[in-house]
This record gives structure tokens, C-alpha cells and sequence, in this order.
């Protein structure tokens, strides 16, 4: 498999080389040549399959000729370790819990993935290492627990001041060993921009070998597709139309569900569930993709304005408006609508939905024809990650799970930088 530039398609790499970059020179994302098409057999045999053997099967044609199958086995076996449960919320729709991973949020999947998938091209290079990333939340947790003490890697994660939950920043923060943090003055928007220009830095790139963690990685990508196999082999009602309802901000998630899709995977529908930040739900009425600065919400992981992934998915439609719009509905949600879902739900069926999740459940039920289809949401991180948030909505104490618990206990350690370009290179040159 070769994958080229969402900015110039004529440009062809290997997987290594798309993983090692990170983003392409143009400033474009890496993207497959082709999108292969699972067998019938593969469908057939999914509800015998464990996530690590989803995993493989899958990822065997987008990496055969980098990584062996070996290898390949081995690197999904140790990524998909925790459970990845389809829960039932209510009569026709599930939750399918992407937090049960080692950051309680669904970026373990991507995350460890390519990590993994690095570390074993760094052991063939001589030269370290350095990760760029930048999180609006989760991502950077996630990244920095699969390199964690990785010999040859480096990373250095960059999120908005003031604009992650308290224990999102411990996590992000306590970690020392190879992995740095770096609290911008600014939005989640000025740290992927940051992250962007470093990798367009001819200085930069000449003096350190940079890539990427974000989604805007094909590493971090592609295992994205995997868990929505997985949640339709764990579906009782196969004989119904599926619905899908992402959580979105920088469209990495739904972009691994409609890879998933063009594999062949029977979703019927899938709904793009934005807070305020609304940018591909308004694209999805008018046909204009129009990026802006984004705004603050309880669901931070979204807070983005101008989506990194939107590329992606326009590739898959070859920029056809009408042919988006048959698959993807959309969807975006106050912060208090949120709120309010989250204690409805809380109270008719005790279930605890975190602030993403919640804007899931919502886009979901606006589309859901409960006689026909059946629903299944993405709960993305656990709610323990919104504590105070989700306390004061429920009235009830949200259990933190041992990892979070430790995180609390750690000092805080990071460096202040401003969101302009100049700052950053200074502090990467220093």
C-alpha cells in the first residue's frame, strides 16, 4: 500500500515513510492510495473475532510491506489488551466504551498503535526521535503513555492553557521521563498550528527528526477503523439499518468510521455530533466548509475550529457534497443541552455519560428510527475525566479509576510558551 498527499496526489509513500514524517511536506495528510475491500469471509467470522484479531486482518493490507505479520500480530495484541465493551444504554441504542484503555480515553487505540508501529522504525534508524503534539485533551495522555521511557523518542506535547479538565492536565503534566508539556497561550486550534508550521521548518527539520501523534498521523488513523468493526460483531441486531454517532472535533474518529464503511462494513448512517463548535455540521447544511476560531465547551476534546481530518474525509467522497451528505448527518449541541442529557439519562437508566459521549447520545437520538435501525454511540472518555462537571450535573460521586488517582497525586511540571510561532521554535532550538 502506498499513500499520498491530500495535497498533491501525485506524491507516493511507504507506510514507514507516511508514519515517520507525520505530516507530508506540502503540509498535507497522508492518505491511502486505494481503500481495499474486507471479504465476505472476514464479515462473516467477525463476532468470532477478538479486537487484536479485528486489528490484524484489517491493518495487514494497509502495512504488509513494513511491518510483517509477525510483527504486525504482536504490535496488536499489546494494543488491544482492555476490554472495548458494547454496553446497552436503552432499547435500540449502545454505548460502545472506548475508555476502558490505560488514559480512560479512546485515543489508547490510535495512540498505542502508533507507537508501537514507530518504535519499531526507530530501532532501524540511529537517529532520536521527536513528537510533535498537540491535544485538545485526550490525545496527548494517550501518546505520551505508549512512548513513555521509549528509547530513541521524544515528545513534546503542546495544549491550551486553561482549556483541558484538571486531571486531563495531570495526566498531560506528570509524566517526565522522555515526554515534555508545553502550556500555549492560546486555543487547541494555535497548537495544532504551532505543531504545522514546525513540520513545514526547514531548520527544524534539518536539525531534528520530527512526526506527528495526532490523527493527523495514518498511524494514529487507520487503527480508528478497527473498534467499529468490532462494536458491529458485538451487535445482537444485525437484521436492523446501523446508525453511528461520532463525537467529533478533529474528525479522526469519524473519518476511521467511514474507512471502516468504504471497507465494506454495513453502517448505514453516521451522525458527526459537535458542541459549539460546529464547523462540519454547518458544512453538512450548506456545502461550505468555513473553519473559525474555536470556543471553549465542557467537551474540550472538541473544541476545534478548524478540523484536521476534513481533508480526509473529502478525499473518501472525492469532494462530492451529494455523496457526503447520503452518509453523514449532522448534529452540534449547547453546553447546556448536554448537561441536561447527561441527567436525563442518568436518571432513567443509570447510566453516566461523560460530556462527549452526551453530544453523542444526542446526535444519535435527533436521526434514530427506532422501528427500523439500531443506534450505537461512541462514549469516548470516562467521566471520571470530568469530575466536577459530571458530579454537579448527576448529584453523585463519579468513581476515579487507580491511574487517574495516581496522576492527582504527581506535581504538575510544564513550560509556559505563547502561541506564536517564533516562541516555539526558540524553545525547540534552545
Amino acid at each position: 500500500m502506498k499513500y499520498f498527499s491530500t495535497n498533491n496526489k501525485e506524491l507516493r509513500y511507504s507506510f514507514k515513510e507516511a508514519v515517520v514524517k507525520g505530516l507530508a511536506p506540502d503540509k498535507g495528510l497522508f492518505f491511502p492510495v486505494n481503500i481495499p475491500k474486507l471479504s465476505d469471509q472476514f464479515f462473516n467470522e467477525l463476532p468470532n473475532k477478538s479486537p487484536a484479531e479485528i486489528g490484524f486482518e484489517v491493518a495487514k493490507h494497509f502495512v504488509r510491506e513494513d511491518i510483517n505479520e509477525k510483527e504486525l500480530k504482536n504490535i496488536c495484541e499489546e494494543v488491544f489488551n482492555f476490554p472495548i465493551p458494547l454496553v446497552k444504554v436503552e432499547e435500540g441504542v449502545y454505548g460502545l466504551e472506548l475508555f476502558h484503555g490505560p488514559t480512560c480515553a479512546f485515543k489508547d487505540v490510535g495512540a498505542r498503535f502508533m507507537s508501537r508501529c514507530l518504535s519499531a522504525f526507530v530501532k532501524e534508524s540511529k537517529r532520536e526521535l521527536t513528537i510533535l503534539v498537540a491535544t485538545s485533551g485526550d490525545t496527548g495522555s494517550a501518546v505520551a503513555n505508549g512512548f513513555l521511557g521509549v528509547e530513541g523518542v521524544k515528545v513534546i506535547i503542546l495544549y491550551p492553557k486553561g482549556k483541558v479538565s484538571h486531571i486531563q492536565e495531570q495526566q498531560l503534566t506528570t509524566m517526565g521521563q522522555n515526554i515534555t508539556a508545553l502550556e500555549v497561550e492560546g486555543t487547541f486550534d494555535d497548537c495544532q498550528a504551532l505543531v504545522k508550521d514546525a513540520f513545514a521548518d526547514v531548520e527544524l527539520n534539518d536539525k531534528y527528526k520530527l512526526t506527528s501523534a495526532n490523527s493527523i498521523n495514518i498511524a494514529r488513523l487507520l487503527p480508528q477503523s478497527f473498534y467499529y468493526f468490532y462494536a458491529w460483531a458485538q451487535l445482537q441486531e444485525k437484521n436492523k439499518e446501523v446508525i453511528v454517532s461520532v463525537p467529533s472535533g478533529n474528525y479522526g474518529n469519524l473519518t476511521g468510521g467511514l474507512l471502516a464503511k468504504q471497507m465494506g462494513l454495513p453502517i448505514h448512517k453516521f451522525v458527526a455530533a459537535a458542541n459549539r463548535n460546529k464547523i462540519v455540521p454547518d458544512y453538512l447544511d450548506s456545502g461550505k466548509y468555513q473553519p473559525k476560531t474555536s470556543v471553549q465547551t465542557i467537551s474540550n476534546a472538541m473544541d476545534v475550529g478548524a478540523p484536521s481530518n476534513f481533508s480526509r474525509m473529502m478525499e473518501i467522497y472525492k469532494e462530492n457534497y451529494s455523496d457526503v451528505i447520503k452518509d453523514i448527518n449532522g448534529a452540534w449541541y449547547s453546553d447546556d443541552e448536554t448537561k441536561a442529557v447527561m441527567k436525563e439519562v442518568y436518571e432513567r437508566e443509570s447510566y453516566i455519560l461523560d460530556p462527549h459521549g452526551a453530544v453523542g447520545y444526542l446526535g444519535l437520538n435527533k436521526y434514530l428510527k427506532r422501528e427500523k435501525q439500531v443506534g450505537i454511540f461512541l462514549e469516548t472518555a470516562h467521566p471520571a475525566k470530568f469530575k466536577d462537571i459530571v458530579e454537579k450535573v448527576i448529584e453523585k460521586e463519579v468513581e476515579i479509576p487507580n491511574y487517574l488517582q495516581e496522576c492527582l497525586k504527581k506535581e504538575k511540571k510544564c513550560v509556559v510558551i505563547g502561541k506564536e510561532y517564533q516562541a516555539f521554535k526558540n524553545y525547540l532550538l534552545r
